[in-house]
């Protein structure tokens, strides 16, 4: 007996297209380290005008907009580094401006773990922010690869 397979549709060329991409229309590229720079003078920035001012909600409001805007304009090579520095960034921008504004070190130190205490929350934002237009605009983490056993090697037992 024959056997006559059914033909079947051609496939779309679509199909086969990679899914889109989160891409800024602007011709702005900032390199990891440029982002990381960016990032942390915006962090910088804005404790000072909150260490005069008192405006705590403002530099934690521009902090999750500036995460997300450095992640957007971030290439791609450079978004590993991008992803893991906002908590550290706003660390070292806090600390800074802490020991420019306070008066004493004891109270720096005390003005940056109120700090921080206070901008948990939108440092947790600013960090799923980064991750989410990380991974829109085609980050992928590398995964652990498990050694190999070489194929002239077997196991103890097997001489």
């Amino acid at each position: 007996m024959t056997q006559i397979r059914a033909r079947t549709p051609p496939r779309n060329r679509q199909d086969h297209e990679p899914a889109p991409r989160l891409e800024p229309r602007a011709s702005v590229r900032l390199t990891g380290r440029g982002a990381i720079t960016a990032l942390f003078a915006l962090c910088f920035g804005t404790q000072l005008i909150a260490g005069w001012t008192g405006w705590g909600t403002l530099a934690g409001a521009v902090f999750v907009c500036g995460c997300g805007a450095v992640t957007y304009y971030t290439r791609t090579s450079g978004l590993r580094a991008v992803v893991v520095a906002p908590p550290l960034l706003f660390f070292a921008g806090s600390a800074c401006a802490q020991l420019i504004t306070a008066p004493g070190t004891f109270l720096a130190a005390e003005g940056l773990l109120v700090t921080l205490g206070t901008s948990a929350p939108w440092l947790f934002t600013g960090t799923a922010l980064t991750v989410v237009v990380a991974i829109g605009r085609g980050y992928r983490p590398r995964t652990p690869r498990r050694p190999r056993r070489s194929a002239g090697r077997g196991r103890a037992g097997d001489r």
